[in-house]
């Protein structure tokens, strides 16, 4: 257990420098694995699903057996995990963005049209822990959205996750992972259909891939160790300290940080999680510590009730009030946990049913509104050299 005091600015650099192993070398790796994949299809991508996921037999998860598998399940989570879905659905229907039609002026007119992908790809985690929330959070959204077809990999999943699929309205699953299945859904298989775009953390290894094959997919964004920073000068600190121990569960590289102006109250946080490896900051004013967490951009932001309504925030998501748990979110509220990290808040939120749908813009435009527009075209045009552009306006105003 750390304390820091904010003025130790060699300690507080070295806390949020963002971590960084063998980065070169894994893109070698990885790359290797994306090559083979994308050349060979199946017959790679099932040597590699031996060797790396220690899958037999078909990689491809039946509906049978997916069907066969969720009765394994027990009532409760299955309850759970319908209840989760709702919440997730609710949410989602109000993420999309809206169709509209404007007149900008006389016989000019703008619409703008919002269609759903075709075909997206949704990447579940399967090492620590069967994430069958991650599947809820990634699919179910595409499925409000209009998605027709939601191709789902994970390297082992688990009957829940499975039961997930079912719930979340998952077209097809696949026992694959890793960067293989990156590769997979962007660029197809003899079985794997390509995608539009691919969602869902991973490890190191499955951001790697991600950033590897955006110039070819869409993707969501990279996700790295989750994180999260709470920002409080009172409060229970044994729920604090809850807070923090359930993020840093996630993985060892989980970045769990308390920043707070009361140095007594971080001394009793500390008392609650001495054997965590959890930071705390104390820094002279609640103007410092939001400045600080802003600076670090977390995945998840807990902030006292009174803060909240009075800074400005930037993070993946807030949670206001002692009551509001950051597990719930991941879990129950219907907001989605997929979110971004490593400072990645700066410039986008969190996985949403927008993330599924593209928008284009429609244009109509009359003669009489071309000759209103002619002017400006004209003068536009000639003044940036392109006498062709100017022409093909001339020549219709004839």
């Amino acid at each position: 257990m750390k304390i820091i005091v904010s003025t130790d600015r060699a300690a507080i650099e070295r806390l949020l420098a963002r971590r960084t192993r063998d980065g070169r070398s894994l893109e070698r790796r990885v790359r290797r694995i994306v090559d083979l994949v994308r050349t060979g299809g199946d017959r790679a991508l099932v040597q590699l699903a031996k060797e790396f996921d220690r899958t037999s037999g078909s990689i491809e998860v039946s509906r049978d057996e997916m069907r066969a598998a969720a009765k394994h399940v027990d009532l409760a989570t299955r309850r759970a995990l319908r209840a989760s879905a709702r919440n997730i659905e609710r949410v989602a229907r109000r993420q999309i963005p809206k169709g509209w039609k404007f007149q900008v002026g006389p016989g000019v007119s703008i619409e703008q049209r919002v269609e759903p992908l075709a075909r997206v790809g949704c990447y579940v985690p399967g090492g620590r822990y069967p994430l069958a929330s991650t599947l809820l959070m990634t699919a179910v959204p595409a499925r409000v959205a209009g998605v027709r077809e939601i191709i789902a990999v994970c390297p082992r999943p688990e009957p829940i996750v499975m039961a997930a699929g079912l719930q979340a309205g998952v077209t097809k699953l696949f026992r694959v992972g890793g960067a293989h299945a990156i590769a997979a859904l962007a660029y197809g298989t003899e079985n794997i259909p390509r995608v539009d775009k691919i969602v869902g953390p991973g490890n190191r290894f499955v951001a790697t891939a991600k950033n590897l094959v955006a110039r070819d997919c869409a993707i969501d964004f990279t996700a790295g160790p989750t994180e999260i920073v709470i920002v409080a000068a009172s409060g229970k600190p044994s729920w604090i300290a809850a807070d923090l121990i359930a993020q840093a569960e996630h993985d060892p590289d989980a970045r769990a940080i308390l920043i707070t102006w009361n140095r007594v109250f971080a001394e009793r946080v500390a008392r609650e999680v001495s054997r965590q490896m959890i930071a705390i900051i104390v820094t002279h004013s609640s103007n410092e510590a939001i400045a600080l967490a802003n600076r670090i951009a977390p995945e998840h932001l807990v902030v006292d009730r009174e803060l909240v309504t009075k800074k400005s925030l930037i993070a993946g998501t807030v949670f206001v009030g002692d009551y509001s748990a950051q597990a719930a979110g991941d879990y129950a509220t219907g907001s989605n946990h997929v979110l971004p990290t490593a400072g990645a808040a700066r410039f986008r939120g969190g996985l949403s049913a927008a993330d599924f749908v593209r928008t284009m813009s429609i244009q109509r435009i009359t003669r009489a509104g071309l000759s209103r527009l002619a002017p400006t075209i004209l003068s536009l045009a000639r003044a940036e050299g392109l006498k062709a552009h100017a022409k093909s306006i001339e020549v219709r105003l004839r």
